[in-house]
């Protein structure tokens, strides 16, 4: 029950925080707890339907497809932690016993689902503003509503398995929590390139919050910089990660419509069809995005060596190029699969207004998800090879001790 209350109260705090820096502290109706609610909502996989409505003189339409992944982050490090907490004094645990602790985190975790669910919906009052079009609203009684809800089986499953899977990745990654008999092969071969991984991507999000702490000291804007870092800094830095990789992802943005992005991606993005975004693209308007590779290189080579460093002396260094190609590629796929983001909404009235664009937008942002994958591989054999040339002079010294 402590793991449980604490993961959603730190999802919570980490979205009303975020949201109140974005300005949603101002929504009408006291729309603001329901709104967090579908922001945690969204950061566990569960689904948030947008919908609609104006009338019989007019038509609207609406989507949104994102996840927080900063809220994501806060749930998954704090339900991981107290999962493996009853456990770190353990050196082999049965299967039967982890399975009775996930089962009991299982059972409360669905009941805050389904909390969560119910409380996530509002509808909103729109104006059409002082021109023509709220002229012709007022005249025929046009009063046009947006609202959320949402899909409550969906955000059950999916928020289930994002339980199950944070779980398992909690045993994974850490380097103490006992397996059962049947897993500890898994000790040696998957557990070091498992933990190699989040530090990669955790090290990401730690730069990417001094960057923004600096950029929100030195140039203002400090509001809106803490809604990033609160909601969407993963987005922000996993994304210059893939990019940095050498990916490439497609995207457009329209009408009033922005991304938690530095001016740089929204100047590329904001184009009348739709964008391709990588190294080449990015360097026509600021050649220090060049960085990007660097930085990747030496932080892979980095956990490369980690990896090495924390494995068996036996372990060849082909075999650690395989693993940490393998699990660079899983990570990538990962980055791609939650990153993607979708939006619109548009309105008419009488004909007048594109739901399109005019009174609405969209935005999209999506990878080429292959050749992402294909590169992250590709990475992480180069890496894994040279982390393990490195790491031999260490590893032989361990050696030597023992």
């Amino acid at each position: 029950m402590a793991t449980v209350l604490v993961a959603l109260v730190s999802m919570g705090v980490v979205a009303a925080l975020g949201l109140w820096a974005a300005g949603a502290g101002d929504l009408p109706d006291h729309a603001f707890p329901r709104v967090v609610a579908a922001s945690v909502v969204t950061a566990v996989g569960g689904t948030v339907k947008l919908s609609g409505s104006a009338g019989g003189l007019a038509d609207s339409t609406a989507g949104l497809t994102v996840i927080p992944l900063s809220v994501t982050l806060a749930g998954a490090l704090v339900l991981g932690a107290g999962f493996l907490r009853p456990l770190r004094h353990r050196a082999v645990a049965g299967g039967r016993e982890l399975a009775g602790w996930a089962a009991r985190i299982a059972v409360l975790w669905l009941l805050a689902l389904l909390a969560l669910a119910y409380a996530a919906r509002q509808d909103f009052k729109l104006s059409l503003g002082d021109d023509t079009l709220g002229d012709l609203g007022d005249l025929f009684g046009v009063s046009p509503e947006v609202g959320f809800t949402t899909d409550v089986p969906r955000t059950v499953l999916f928020g289930l398995l994002w339980m199950a899977g944070v779980l398992v990745l909690a045993l994974l990654v850490s380097r103490r929590a006992p397996l059962p008999g049947r897993l500890l092969p898994l000790q040696e071969s998957v557990r070091p390139a498992a933990h190699a991984m989040v530090v990669f991507l955790l090290s990401f999000v730690v730069l990417g919050a001094l960057v923004a702490l600096v950029v929100a000291v030195t140039r203002g804007h400090a509001s809106e910089t803490l809604a990033v870092i609160l909601l969407g800094l993963p987005n922000l830095v996993w994304l210059a990660l893939t990019i940095g990789l050498g990916a490439t992802w497609n995207g457009r943005v329209e009408g009033p419509f922005g991304l938690p992005m530095p001016h740089l991606l929204d100047e590329v993005l904001r184009s009348k069809d739709t964008t391709t975004l990588n190294l080449h693209t990015l360097a026509e308007h600021d050649g220090r995005v060049w960085w990007l590779v660097v930085v990747d290189a030496v932080l892979l080579l980095a956990v490369a060596f980690l990896l090495a460093a924390r494995s068996p002396a036996h372990v060849r260094a082909w075999q650690h190029a395989v693993r940490l190609a393998v699990a660079l590629a899983l990570t990538v796929l990962t980055i791609c699969l939650m990153g993607r983001i979708s939006a619109h909404y548009g309105l008419s009235v009488l004909g007048i207004g594109d739901l399109g664009g005019g009174l609405g937008g969209q935005l999209f942002l999506d990878p080429q998800l292959w050749p992402a994958v294909g590169l992250g591989a590709l990475w992480g054999l180069v890496a894994g090879f040279l982390g393990a040339l490195s790491a031999r002079p260490v590893q032989r010294r361990a050696d030597r001790t023992v």
